[in-house]
This record gives C-alpha cells, sequence and structure tokens, in this order.
C-alpha cells in the first residue's frame, strides 16, 4: 500500500450542523460514514443531500428500477449513522453536469438546512492511488464549494428568495473525505464497525459488483488503520478541510 504523510491536526468539532452532499448513494458510506455516525453520536445533526439516485449504477438493471431502489438503500445507511433526513436532487447519475443549475440546488439545500460545515467526498481529477476519479464526483464536489459560498449572497440566485429561504453565509468550512491530499483526520475507533455497518445496506448495490462487492470492508479498513497509525488511534479517517468562512473557526 502507497504510503503518504499523515495530517495530524484533527477535524474541528465544534459545531453543530452538517450537510453531507454527494453524487451519489453510497459515495459517503466509503469512508466518511463512520466519521457522521461519530458526530450524530455527539448530538450534531447531519443531514444528506444525493444529486442523484445513483440509477446508472448498476449494470444489469435499468435504470428506472435501479434509483427508488439505490435510495432506499441509501436512506436505510443513513439511518444506521443516526441521520434520518435523505434529500435527492434527482440529477441525472453519470453525466451531473457542473453549472449554475447544479450551484443553484445545493445553495438552495444549504439555505434550508442552515449547516455549519458541509461534507463531501473527492473532488479532485486522481485518487491518491493514481486512478481517475469520475465525472460526477469531481463537478460535485466543486459545485459544493462554491455553493457554500453563493447560499450567503443574497443577489445570487435572488429567486431562492422568493421560496423563503434567506441568504446563509455562516457555513465555516468544507470537510472533503477520501481526499487526494488530506489536510485533516478523524478519530473513528468506535465507530469504524458502525460505518462498516452503513456501507452493508447497499446489498444490491454490492451484490451486482459482483467479487468486487467482498473487497470494499478489507480496502476501506487498511486504509483506516494506516490513517489510525498516523493519527495516533486504531482507525481514523482522513479529510481534506477547505475554509469558506474563517471568522466562525
Amino acid at each position: 500500500m502507497q504510503q503518504r504523510e499523515a495530517p495530524n491536526v484533527p477535524v474541528p468539532e465544534n459545531w453543530q450542523r452538517g450537510l453531507a452532499i454527494v453524487a451519489h448513494p453510497d459515495d459517503l458510506e466509503y469512508g466518511g460514514a463512520a466519521a457522521i455516525a461519530k458526530w450524530t453520536a455527539q448530538g450534531k445533526r447531519i443531514t444528506y443531500v444525493m444529486v442523484s439516485r445513483g440509477e446508472a449504477g448498476i449494470d444489469g438493471m435499468h435504470p428506472s428500477e435501479v434509483g427508488s431502489l439505490r435510495a432506499q438503500e441509501e436512506i436505510n445507511a443513513a439511518r444506521v449513522v443516526g441521520v434520518d433526513t435523505v434529500e435527492f436532487l434527482d440529477h441525472t447519475d453519470g453525466v451531473i453536469e457542473y453549472g449554475l443549475p447544479l450551484r443553484r440546488d445545493m445553495s438552495r439545500m444549504i439555505r434550508k438546512h442552515r449547516p455549519d460545515v458541509v461534507i463531501t467526498i473527492n473532488h479532485h481529477l486522481q485518487f491518491f492511488s493514481g486512478h481517475l476519479n469520475m465525472a460526477d464526483h469531481r463537478w460535485v464536489g466543486l459545485a459544493v464549494f462554491d455553493a457554500a459560498r453563493d447560499a450567503g449572497n443574497r443577489w445570487i440566485f435572488p429567486e431562492l428568495l422568493d421560496e423563503g429561504l434567506e441568504p446563509w453565509n455562516e457555513v465555516r468550512f468544507v470537510a472533503v473525505f477520501g481526499a487526494t491530499v488530506p489536510t485533516h483526520a478523524v478519530d473513528v475507533s468506535e465507530h469504524w464497525q458502525t460505518g462498516l455497518a452503513s456501507l452493508r445496506e447497499h446489498k444490491v448495490y454490492l451484490e451486482n459488483l459482483g467479487d468486487v462487492g467482498n473487497s470494499p470492508f478489507e480496502f476501506l479498513t487498511a486504509h483506516a488503520r494506516e490513517a489510525g497509525a498516523g493519527f495516533g488511534c486504531q482507525y481514523a479517517a482522513y479529510a481534506e478541510l477547505v475554509l469558506i468562512n474563517e471568522a466562525f473557526l
């Protein structure tokens, strides 16, 4: 396994409301779910937003069947880690586009839920391993950063004011899990198994990955153990923090 410099700075936890925005059902379960389980156990309230329903994710099933199935699996997975609200923006899986409609939809969610922190996954061209990161992840991550800023400006997407959604300019930072260049870490030792249990709720999706479906648990655990060794605990989750509003740190 390739080694990298271990961040020794913990993700700040002096906040109460988080909004996790990702492209597909199961994105958060590949690394971020254990941290979310830790935070909900602390009494923090976290809401999930899926940009798509993951309808293009199972090769042998038609998207018309897959979307509702994967949405329900995500709702089940969220409950395992203490999240009871999952919203879907219904952009088309596999061809999510960066642009104003996506930024507007995310800004709407940020104004609606008024989070202190926004959570997402890797937005870089490549993963740390060198493998290509898919376009949906990249565009969603980029739009998350911009929407976190957009949501605080009443003159960007003023039509949201007509929906009764006032600007929200108190997002402190975006935490990016699965980051190519992590800056911080979360000790998830007591919640690692809960994170894996959350991933197991994606039963049909994992079954349709064939042999690959058996490997995520070992792969993720090995990386969490490696991160923990560098962070001084049993299991850790790496994250990249992008500051949005330093006044609230």
